[in-house]
C-alpha cells in the first residue's frame, strides 16, 4: 500500500485560521483586528491569555470568512511589525496529529545570532510550502543559533536538506538535517555505560542465595544486597553490581520480564538519585494534570438559567455543538439554583458551544456560559479582575463586517455582562431594553459608564412605572367586582 509523505497534505476542508506568534504582552484583540481586517472580513480574533493571570500568552488565533482572504494576509502581512515585534503568522492547524507529526520537519543548527524568522522563512520557502518556521530564542529573545521548518511534504525537506546543508548563511556553515524526536535520538557519546543494577518485583520467591544464583550467571558479582524489614522478610527488591558494564547489560537483557514463580522481574539500570527524584516527581505531576485535564477546557458553567429551565432542556440546547458526556443543574429543595454544568467530549466542541451560547436568551434570561474553573482560579481571577479587561473591545469596524443580528448579539454579550453588576435581577430585561437604541448610541454606552449608568437608570424607572401601572390595574378591576 503506498504511503503518504505529506504533513498536512491538501486539507479536505477550507483553510480560515491563522496563528499569529511572537506577539507583544500590550498586543490587544481589536490591535489585531484593525491589522489584518485589510485583508478581509475577520469572524473573531482571540489572543490566548493565562487562565488565571488573564496575561497575554504571546500568540493568537485570527478567523477569516473565506480562504483567499487567510492566504493573503499570511502571503503580505508576515513578519510585519507590531508593538516592536515582528509577527510570526502560519495556518492554524486544526488537526493535533498534523502538528506533531514529524513528517516534513527540519532541524538548523550553528546559525548566526542575526538570523531571524523572516530570514529563515526567505531561505527555506524556495523549496516548498512552510506550514511553520521558528528561531529558538532564549528568555530575552536572544537566539540559540538553532531553529526549526516544517514543510507540508517530505519531498521539500529532503530538497532543502541537500541543498543548504553545508551552505553558509550570514558567513556561518549551517547543519540543516531531518528532525528527530526525543525517542529517535541517541547519545553521541553511545549507550550509557553501568555496572549498578536495580531489582524489584520477586517478593518472598527469592532469598540472598537464589537471587545470588540467577544472577552470577551473567558476570562477577562485586556486590550485592537483598532489601528486607525488621523481621528479615524480603521487601521484593533489591540491587546487585557487576565487574564490567558488559555484564550488567547481559543481565538486564535476559532478566528483564524473567518469571521467578509467580512474579515477573523488574530489571534494569540503577538510576542515579537525581534521576529517581525526577522521575517521581514527573510522575507525580503527571497523575496532578491527568486529573487536572479530566475536565480542562471541556467542562462549561452555565448561570442565569430561567426557572423553567431542566436537565432536558439543557441538554437539547447545547447538544447541537457536540457530544455531551454529563448535564447537571444544582437545585436546593427542588428548586433550581439558577446555575449548572454541561461537559462535552472534546475541547473545540465546548469552546464552540460557549461562542454561541454565552448571551443567548434561553426562556426569558440570556445565559452566561465559560469554561468551568477551579475555586483557587476563580479567586485569582476575581483578584486580578480590576486590572483587566473582560471582554473584547468592539469597534466600529468590527461591527462593519458583521449582520444586523450578529452586531446585536455582539452588543449585547458585553452590555449585559456591565449590566448584570449594576442590577443582577434585571439585566436580562434591562438589556433586551437598550438593544432597541441604535448601534452608535450603544457603542458609546460601551466607552462611557456614565451614559451606561443613566440609560440603565431610565430603563429601571419605566420598569417600575410599567409594574405600578399594571398593580394599578389589577386594584381596579377588583374594585369594580367587589361593587358589582
Amino acid at each position: 500500500m503506498a504511503t503518504t509523505n505529506t504533513a498536512a497534505g491538501a486539507a479536505s476542508y477550507p483553510m480560515t485560521s491563522l496563528y499569529v506568534g511572537d506577539l507583544h504582552a500590550d498586543v490587544t484583540e481589536a490591535m489585531l483586528f484593525d491589522k489584518f481586517a485589510s485583508a478581509g472580513p475577520i469572524l473573531s480574533v482571540s489572543v490566548c491569555r493565562d487562565m488565571i493571570t488573564r496575561r497575554s500568552l504571546g500568540y493568537a488565533y485570527v478567523n477569516f470568512q473565506q480562504p483567499a482572504d487567510a492566504k493573503r494576509a499570511l502571503d503580505t502581512m508576515n513578519f510585519d511589525v507590531l508593538c516592536g515585534r515582528p509577527l510570526r503568522i502560519i495556518w492554524h492547524q486544526r488537526d493535533p496529529t498534523l502538528c506533531k507529526s514529524d513528517v516534513g520537519k527540519v532541524l538548523i543548527e550553528n546559525l548566526d545570532k542575526n538570523i531571524d524568522n523572516e530570514s529563515l522563512y526567505n531561505t527555506f520557502s524556495a523549496f516548498g510550502n512552510i506550514l511553520s518556521c521558528k528561531i529558538m530564542t532564549n528568555e530575552n529573545g536572544q537566539s540559540k543559533g538553532f531553529g526549526f521548518v516544517h514543510f507540508e511534504t517530505q519531498e521539500a525537506a529532503d530538497s532543502a536538506i541537500i541543498k543548504v546543508n553545508g551552505m553558509l548563511l550570514a558567513d556561518k556553515k549551517v547543519f540543516v538535517g531531518r528532525f528527530m524526536s526525543r525517542d529517535q535520538r541517541t547519545d553521541p557519546r553511545g549507550p550509557r555505560k553501568f555496572t549498578n543494577i536495580f531489582v524489584k518485583n520477586f517478593g518472598d520467591q527469592l532469598d540472598e542465595e537464589k537471587f545470588r544464583e540467577l544472577f552470577s550467571k551473567y558476570g562477577k558479582i562485586t556486590d550485592l544486597k537483598l532489601v528486607t524489614d525488621d523481621s528479615g522478610h524480603s521487601k521484593g527488591f533489591g540491587f546487585c553490581s557487576f565487574d564490567t558494564p558488559e555484564e550488567a547489560e547481559q543481565a538486564v537483557e535476559n532478566l528483564n520480564g524473567f518469571t521467578v514463580g509467580d512474579k515477573q522481574l523488574y530489571v534494569g539500570r540503577l538510576q542515579e538519585k537525581n534521576e529517581r527524584l525526577s522521575e517521581v516527581k514527573r510522575k507525580k505531576d503527571l497523575k496532578r494534570q491527568e486529573r487536572l485535564n479530566k475536565y480542562q477546557d471541556v467542562n462549561l458553567y452555565i448561570k442565569n438559567l430561567d426557572d423553567t429551565i431542566d436537565v432536558e432542556r439543557l441538554r437539547k440546547e447545547f447538544s447541537k455543538f457536540g457530544t455531551i458526556t454529563s448535564a447537571k443543574i444544582m437545585s436546593e429543595n427542588g428548586r433550581s439554583k439558577g446555575f449548572g454544568f454541561v461537559c462535552f467530549s472534546a475541547p473545540d466542541e465546548a469552546t464552540k458551544a460557549v461562542k454561541e451560547m454565552n448571551g443567548r436568551t434561553i426562556g426569558s434570561k440570556p445565559l452566561y456560559a465559560a469554561l468551568a474553573q477551579r475555586k483557587e482560579e476563580r479567586r485569582m481571577q476575581r483578584e486580578t479582575a480590576s486590572r483587566v479587561p473582560q471582554h473584547m473591545p468592539i469597534t466600529p469596524a468590527a461591527l462593519a463586517n458583521a449582520t444586523p443580528q450578529e452586531q446585536k448579539q455582539m452588543l449585547g454579550e458585553c452590555l449585559f455582562s456591565l449590566i448584570q453588576k449594576m442590577q443582577p435581577e434585571l439585566a436580562g430585561k434591562i438589556t433586551g431594553m437598550l438593544l432597541e437604541i441604535d448601534n452608535t448610541e450603544l457603542l458609546h454606552m460601551l466607552e462611557s459608564r456614565e451614559s451606561l449608568k443613566a440609560k440603565v437608570e431610565e430603563a429601571i424607572a419605566v420598569l417600575q412605572a410599567h409594574q405600578a401601572k399594571k398593580c394599578f390595574a389589577a386594584k381596579l378591576v377588583v374594585n369594580n367586582s367587589a361593587a358589582s
